[in-house]
């Protein structure tokens, strides 16, 4: 039996009250049944490992595209859906709005809007654009509701401007803005972690771990994040496989690396016994 999309919110906003749960991001429909099977209470999506599934670089699908995908994640599971729904594809506050109604009408648990610009000169937007920007995402998932949950994602230490104390400026501007939950993708160390869950307090922290890392889930718990999320890690594991099964066959003509494959039995009954 499937769950309601209110139940589905509701059980994600439960997940950011106290702990830490993990939130893998899924590129499409099989690998998020397939995360669910494994008991994973919730999911978000990731825009570069889905703009890779469609053969292209991240941040470039249209719109309408992500909104398509977001739907078919939510449709597909009984599990909350986070969406990476970027820069709210949009060049100014009331884009953003009309974006964000469309993706709260997908039926997301919650989405992020980050303070990017992909403009490599000026790779950040200005505090005052980027705060007028998340108010109008607050506005209009207020409008339709109010039970998405908003993720307000400071992008200073991807963009190649790591200075952590400007991305706790932004990040409790956010915050004010109306945000729930704070996000710094790249932030690694203990002592960034810590300061940011510090200047954000109580509102919980998202933090990324898309490669390996010396801190455990137990480790990042200790610390007081609330969610960790892996970005495109799954998928780049995924296509990591891939290449070198696909390198070892064009290379030397052997099929050694389809030893750690899933068997075709197991992907089947997967499928088959998996409810949509």
């Amino acid at each position: 039996m499937g769950f309601t999309i209110q139940q589905k919110r509701a059980a994600f906003k439960a997940l950011h009250a106290q702990g830490c749960f993990l939130l893998p991001n899924p590129w499409d429909v099989g690998s998020a049944l397939f995360l669910q099977s494994l008991g994973f209470k919730a999911l978000a999506s990731t825009s570069s490992g889905f703009a890779w599934s469609q053969g292209r670089a991240d941040n470039t699908v249209p719109r309408a595209t992500v909104l398509a995908h977001l739907r078919s994640l939510v449709e597909a599971t009984n599990l909350p859906i986070n969406a990476d729904f970027e820069d709210g594809f949009a060049s100014d506050p009331s884009g953003v709005a009309e974006s964000v109604r469309m993706a709260v009408d997908t039926g997301v648990a919650g989405l992020s809007i980050e303070d990017s610009t992909r403009n490599p000169d000026a790779p950040l937007r200005s505090l005052d654009d980027a705060v007028a920007r998340m108010r109008a995402a607050r506005a209009a998932i207020d409008e339709t509701g109010g039970d998405t949950l908003l993720v307000g994602r400071a992008e200073n230490f991807i963009v190649g401007r790591p200075d952590l104390d400007d991305t706790i400026v932004r990040l409790k501007a956010y915050a004010q803005a109306g945000a729930d939950c704070l996000y710094a993708p790249g932030i690694h160390t203990r002592a960034q972690i810590t300061a940011i869950i510090a200047a954000v307090s109580p509102k919980p922290v998202n933090l990324l771990i898309g490669s390996t890392s010396e801190f455990t889930l137990q480790d990042v718990t200790a610390m007081g994040v609330r969610r960790i999320s892996v970005g495109g890690g799954l998928a780049r594991t995924a296509w990591g496989g891939a290449q070198r099964a696909a390198r070892t066959l064009l290379e030397s003509g052997r099929f050694d690396d389809f030893a750690g494959a899933m068997p075709h039995q197991e992907l089947n009954a997967l499928f088959q016994n998996t409810a949509r």
